[in-house]
Order: structure tokens, then sequence, then C-alpha cells
């Protein structure tokens, strides 16, 4: 729902009432992913997207409905029948939809919130009700059970949407909400300018630092949201990696490198790559083990970074990166979709 908020709360200060569809549930190959939304205001206003477009005009009507009644509704859409005409999804997938009327203050607690997660019982007797917890232990809404939000601080770390099942059967949908990934990359290289561009268009939040002041300028790496001139140890205490952290060294220099790949290692990063070539990456992983870093420590470092692409200019060899630390946060190969197993969206 991350991608409709900003909409959402501007209605919502319009004095509209909102209804908003997600995604809870998908099986087989579902055209988006759990945690898609759509969302539908009184005076007809659409924004987001459940599937793509194959069943959107069929979920815009039933959040007009649900406008009117007040009444929250569980849809489940299936192969289309295209002899009966009837309303599904021609790639073969199965998806559940749960639509609601968006409580008056989400967006904005949301938006202003560091986390939260937002439960939603979506059948039973209890349907309907809804509850925002946040990380500093407020709590609004009205009476989700509390073997869900139990299950709060699970959430918050795993930073997922989850379909919840109760002990009683109760299904209870958690969508997560929190400050978008962080990528720091330490070497205010012109890798680093084509790394922060490409993050930059999938909402992450990038930092750049270098201890080479005239390195790490705003006209040499526009794109960064942060610029940092301190040296590895420094920079890596500044920005605190945690579990939703990536950090890629890009220096070519063994000061800056093994300092801040060692400190990188004492960190909850989820990827930690530097570049360089293969013989570069032996040497290095040979003396950082000299450092005393044990040896299933360095094997959390991915190098040389990035996917086999065949990069060559600065900006394929960020996508290669970023390609990467793409496939590492989702688990997944980074290897062709035509040859994998899993589904193809990952869940977010």
């Amino acid at each position: 729902m991350k991608e409709i908020l900003d909409d959402v709360r501007r209605w919502r200060e319009q004095g509209e009432q909102v209804a908003v569809a997600t995604v809870i549930a998908t099986r087989r190959s579902a055209p988006r992913p759990v945690g898609a939304s759509l969302a539908v205001s009184a005076s007809g206003q659409m924004c987001g997207s459940v599937s793509g477009g194959c069943v959107e005009s069929d979920v815009y009507e039933h959040a007009r409905e649900v406008l009117e009644t007040g009444t929250p509704k569980l849809l489940s859409y299936g192969i289309a029948d295209e002899e009966a005409w009837a309303v599904g999804l021609p790639c073969g997938g199965e998806i559940d939809v749960y639509v609601a009327e968006s409580p008056p203050d989400f967006p904005r607690e949301t938006l202003e919130a560091e986390r939260a997660v937002l439960f939603s019982v979506v059948d039973g007797a209890l349907a309907g009700r809804w509850s925002l917890s946040f990380e500093n232990g407020d709590v609004k809404g009205d009476g989700v059970p509390d073997e869900a939000v139990a299950q709060f601080d699970e959430l918050i770390r795993g930073g997922r949407n989850r379909l919840l099942e109760l002990s009683d059967g109760t299904k209870v949908f958690a969508e997560w909400y929190g400050p978008p990934p962080r990528l720091l990359v330490y070497g205010a290289v012109d890798t680093a300018e084509a790394l922060c561009r490409a993050a930059g268009l999938l909402g992450w939040h990038t930092i750049v630092a270098d201890a080479r002041a005239k390195f790490a300028t705003r006209e040499r790496i526009p794109s960064a949201d942060e610029l940092i001139v301190a040296w590895p140890e420094e920079a890596l205490a500044q920005v605190a990696p945690d579990h939703q952290t990536a950090i890629v060294v890009l220096t070519h220099d063994d000061k800056f490198d093994e300092p801040a790949l060692k400190g990188a290692l004492e960190t909850e990063a989820f990827y930690i790559g530097a570049l360089g070539s293969r013989r570069n990456q032996e040497r290095r992983r040979g003396r950082l083990l000299e450092a005393g870093v044990a040896e299933e420590e360095l094997d959390r470092i991915s190098g040389p970074c990035g996917l086999d692409l065949g990069a060559d200019s600065q900006s394929e060899t960020a996508l290669s990166i970023l390609a990467e630390i793409l496939a590492v946060r989702a688990g997944r190969s980074g290897g062709p979709l035509k040859t994998a197993k899993q589904r193809i969206h990952a869940e977010v």
C-alpha cells in the first residue's frame, strides 16, 4: 500500500472517504505481489493497482460499494473464463483481495511513523476490525486479537507483509510500514553516482561516504540523499546499518576498503559487496583473516560484487550490483525467470 499513501492522505484531507483494496494472498503466477493496493475515493478517483489491469474494473465497483455500505469485502479472482466473459486473471494465477474503508488518520500517521504495522481482520466475526501498532508502543484501532498484535516485533524485523492465521482460524493481514531500504556506498567514485541514480528509482535512501572531501561533493554525486565526509569507522557509526541496509565498497584502496569491510561485517547489513578483481578479493580476504575476521564472516562479502551481466560502463556496473542486492534481499538466485521455479514476484 505504500505507493498509494500520499494520494489517500490527500483525499482524506479533502474530506473524502476512501476505500482501499489490498492483495492479501497470491497463488501461482499472480500479476502483482502481496501488499499491492488500489484506492478509490468517494468522488471516484482511483490510484494504484492490484492486478496490472486484469480485474481493476471489478475491484473498483466493489470499492464503491464498500464506501456506500461501510461493510468490508474479501474477493477472490482466479483464471479468466474467456468464453463466459468472467472477470479473472489470464496469467493463470489467483489472488485474494481485501477491500475496506481506510481509517481516517491512517495515511498521515503511517507516513509520519518510523515503523508501524497495520493489522486488518479480513474474515470471521471480527472482519473489518483493524489496529495500527507503532514501534514506540502506541496502538490505535478497534480490537484486533492480541495473538496477531503480539507478532509486531517479528513483523517489523522481517519487513514484509504477511497473512496471519490465528489459532481459531481467523485471518489477519499484517502490512508493514517503515523507512525505505538504505544503500550505503563507501567511495565517492563514478559508479557511486550511477548506483545512487538507479537505487533512487526504486525509492531507496542512498548514502555516499568518503574520507576524501574533494570526492564526496554534491557536484560529483548529485543523486545521493546524503553525503558523508568521514573515514569508514566514523561513517558506519553515523549510518548505523541495520537489516534493511545494503553496503557497497568501491574505493579500490586498501586503506579504505579493508576497514570499511571489517566494520560492515560488524553490522546487521543484509548485503555487503566490494568491487575489485578476483585476485584483489583473495588478497583482501587473506589480510582480513590475518586481522582476526572469521572465515564464515568473510563469506558474507560478495566480491566481486554484482551479477554476471557483462557490464562495462559505470551505469551497467551499477545495474549489475543493484540487481544482486535485490536478489539477495528477496532470497532469489538472480538467474533468468524462464528457468526459475519460484513465483515471479517476491512478497513485499
